[in-house]
């Protein structure tokens, strides 16, 4: 909130519960520079893994998603899923001393009692029957698990856009996760005996020592743009090394180690499947020795898949995969760009590196023309 604030927008913030208890902190934008106005589209905005509604805001006006969305109009919403630094409460159980309970979730559990509540409270609030959504990285993720196993979410999407999608990870290629996977089943028993729950939590500290590290005048900036590309793909000119202090500042926000360790399991087995507890706790589980199958077949919002030739996480053979099985599949669009990688999406210089024709204008003019190619035909949307 204080970085819309800080640029002069208007900013609003609720709580929820999850249907488990959890507590779900999320931001909006309910207009841009121009002001209020009546007939403004809700936009949901689904952040990914280890990230928060930050990830929307940080490049700034012109530039982040929420601004842009806002000054064409649209009612901008930003939730923040149990874990992060937003959503780190729970009516009964404490992150610290409850830590084993509380942490015990995954994106499934995500998927089936965070982003439901928090689309019916946007479609409450702004009384609007449908919304579009749009999700990055583990946002795709979980409106595909949503969308598959409570269907009657599928009615309640004007359209969904996937940015860097998340279903299928088998073919992904990035060097960390790749040697984690290795480990995917065994690292359960690990985290469980060691008590790391909790994976990658902000602090104060971390983040104070983040922004002086990252800095324009640090030495070791190098280091904090490298940590970043060696999970998501390197791409130099995207990233507007004055503003990684404040992403580094916001980033990681946190999430449960189980979390990551689901997408270990996507990557080792190339399904995309349930929680696998192992054969004998599958069979207690699922009544099955393997976990169920997520079926995308049963996605029948219309979704538009946004990805990229250099992105680590999701290969362009694992979208190809998700495209064929979803239900109602509406555009595939690859980047023109063959830096573009997953995190280039919400980096501060993505539109102005990517954008194909003309130039953006700033707050209170039309979007950059990329924005309006990146979703596609720009009626379902920007017009």
């Amino acid at each position: 909130p204080e970085l819309i604030q800080k640029y002069g927008y208007p900013s609003e913030k609720y709580t929820i519960q999850s249907k488990d208890g959890y507590l779900l902190e999320i931001h909006r934008i309910p207009y841009g520079k121009a002001g209020p106005s009546e007939n403004r589209p809700a936009v949901y905005l689904q952040h990914g893994l280890l990230s928060s509604s930050a990830d929307w805001v940080t490049a700034g006006p012109g530039k982040g998603f929420s601004y842009i969305l806002a000054d064409a109009g649209y009612d901008v919403w930003m939730p923040n899923v149990r874990g992060n630094r937003y959503s780190r409460k729970h009516i009964k159980l404490d992150p610290s001393d409850d830590a084993k309970k509380f942490w015990d979730f995954s994106w499934h559990e995500i998927a089936m009692n965070d982003v439901p509540v928090m689309v019916d409270y946007v479609r409450k609030q702004t009384g609007q029957d449908k919304i579009f959504y749009i999700g990055h990285s583990q946002g795709t993720t979980v409106s595909y698990v949503m969308m598959s196993e409570v269907k009657e979410y599928n009615d309640k999407f004007r359209a969904v856009f996937s940015l860097a999608p998340i279903a299928y990870m088998g073919r992904m290629t990035s060097p960390l996760l790749r040697i984690i996977s290795l480990f995917a089943n065994s690292a359960e028993i690990i985290t469980n005996v060691i008590g790391m729950h909790e994976f990658l939590p902000r602090s104060e500290f971390l983040a104070q020592v983040g922004e002086t590290l990252c800095g324009d005048e640090s030495i070791f900036q190098i280091l904090c743009t490298n940590s970043l590309f060696a999970v998501c793909g390197f791409n130099r000119k995207q990233m507007n090394s004055t503003l990684l202090p404040v992403i580094m500042g916001h980033t990681p926000a946190g999430s449960s180690t189980k979390q990551l360790l689901h997408y270990a399991q996507e990557i080792k087995s190339g399904k995309f499947r349930q929680w696998d507890y192992g054969m004998l706790g599958n069979l207690r589980n699922y009544g099955s020795t393997t976990p169920p199958k997520y079926k995308l077949r049963d996605v029948k919002a219309p979704v538009y898949l946004h990805y990229s030739r250099n992105d680590w996480l999701s290969n362009t053979k694992d979208v190809d995969k998700l495209a064929k099985e979803l239900g109602n599949l509406q555009g595939k669009f690859l980047s023109p760009d063959n830096k573009f990688n997953h995190g280039s999406i919400v980096l501060p210089n993505a539109f102005t590196v990517v954008r194909s024709t003309g130039k953006g204008s700033g707050p209170g003019g039309p979007p950059p023309v990329y924005l309006r190619d990146l979703f596609g035909l720009s009626r379902l949307l920007l017009v």
